[in-house]
């Protein structure tokens, strides 16, 4: 189980919306709890690739969000990234470029616009699992 404020959610969402029809991308940090995982702190990286398909992570704010983590203490806990036109699931190149089966891989799904679709996944090699997110008020 992953949570994440309402807050934080409408940062990613705003952001994700604000570079349609690109993939937009970034990190999450936060708490390892004894339930799961709580996002303290949502980072909005750019999509070096400026495609609709996939993402690279620009190496330079990579970096800076990594101080910033450690800095404030928040463990890393995985990244997120939008799907401007298919749903909210890893695709196999997502299930491919996954290399850590520790993170927590969040996928805002921008297909209905009106209905934007939020999950949280762990990926071991080619096995998915949505491993459940709350969005906190």
């Amino acid at each position: 189980m992953i949570r994440i404020s309402e807050s934080d959610y409408k940062k990613i969402l705003a952001h994700a919306e604000s570079v349609l029809p690109e993939e937009a991308c970034g990190l999450i940090a936060g708490e390892l709890t004894d339930d799961g995982k709580i996002i303290r702190k949502v980072y909005l990286l750019t999509n070096i690739d400026h495609s609709n398909e996939h993402f690279s992570l620009d190496p330079k704010e990579q970096l800076a969000a990594i101080k910033d983590m450690r800095a404030n203490g928040f463990s890393p806990l995985g990244n997120w990234h939008s799907h401007p036109e298919s749903p909210s699931r890893p695709s196999e190149e997502d299930k491919r470029l996954a290399y850590d089966s520790r993170a927590s891989y969040l996928i805002l799904s921008l297909m209905d616009r009106e209905n934007p679709v939020l999950n949280s996944f762990k990926i071991d090699g080619d096995t998915a699992e949505n491993e459940g997110l709350i969005i906190e008020k």
